[in-house]
């Protein structure tokens, strides 16, 4: 029959058991913890500061909490591990090379670390939201004047006529786009200068056609004339040789 301090014997016997246990899976889990922790540069303010308390485990009764860690809110979050970034030290693999850090904000954060921030102009393009230079009259649809230009004006030879009033006029246009318009006088000239080639050697060559088809018709003129000619003496000998008189009658042969 089981006593008391049996039983209590037992208890003991199970609690340390399963405190071995704890610690056993506790140093597992700790290890993977380092390890996640290391791999995406994350310390513990970081941990602190995305729960959004300090860590009261580790603190001893009555110590005062970091009020750096406390600080050190999350300010990006990895959305498919759940990992976290303070914005402060080195930034870990997952964001290290992203070139917009934006989307990985936390919601409640409206800007970006002081050391993420990137220049806000890059060559000519100023880039945010800029003021509307031209409207399409029919729909209202706007455009900068930079980037892409809508199909509404894309293809139009006269963008002027959709600025819009107030602006100081259309922007400066690309060097490609000055050397075509430069091009067009020079191509027209060329095409002209072709015509006129053109025109001048079928001119000549029609002269020549003419004037071969008039040299053939004069000889054909001069070999025709001796045979008129001979026609014409024949014709002539014929007219001035005597006249052969007529054969009589055979009756009157015998009278």
């Amino acid at each position: 029959m089981a006593t008391l301090a049996n039983l209590q014997a037992k208890i003991a016997k199970l609690r340390a058991q399963a405190e071995a246990l704890v610690k056993r899976d506790s140093t597992a889990v700790v290890a993977k913890i380092h390890d996640l922790m290391e791999k995406h540069g994350l310390t513990t303010a970081d941990i602190n500061g995305h729960i959004g308390g300090s860590n009261k485990r580790g603190r001893k009764p009555g110590a005062k909490a970091d009020t750096k860690s406390s600080a050190s809110a999350a300010m990006y979050l990895e959305p498919k591990t759940g990992a976290t970034w303070s914005g402060r030290g080195r930034a870990p693999a997952w964001i290290a090379g992203a070139k917009d850090r934006s989307k990985y904000l936390v919601d409640g954060n409206a800007t970006e670390a002081p050391a993420a921030k990137t220049a806000a102009k890059v060559g000519n393009d100023v880039r945010g939201v800029q003021p509307a230079m031209y409207v399409d009259p029919k729909t209202g649809a706007t455009w900068s004047g930079r980037g892409r230009a809508p199909a509404w004006i894309a293809d139009a030879k006269d963008r002027n006529k959709f600025l819009i009033a107030g602006t100081t006029g259309a922007k400066a246009e690309s060097k490609t786009t000055v050397a075509k318009k430069a091009a067009v006088p020079a191509q027209k000239a060329v095409a002209e200068k072709v015509g006129t080639q053109k025109a001048a050697a079928e001119k000549s060559v029609g002269e020549k056609i003419a004037a071969a088809t008039k040299k053939i018709a004069a000889k054909k003129v001069a070999a025709r004339k001796p045979a008129a000619k001979k026609v014409v003496a024949q014709k002539a000998a014929a007219s001035a040789a005597p006249a052969t008189p007529a054969p009589e009658p055979i009756s009157n042969l015998f009278r």
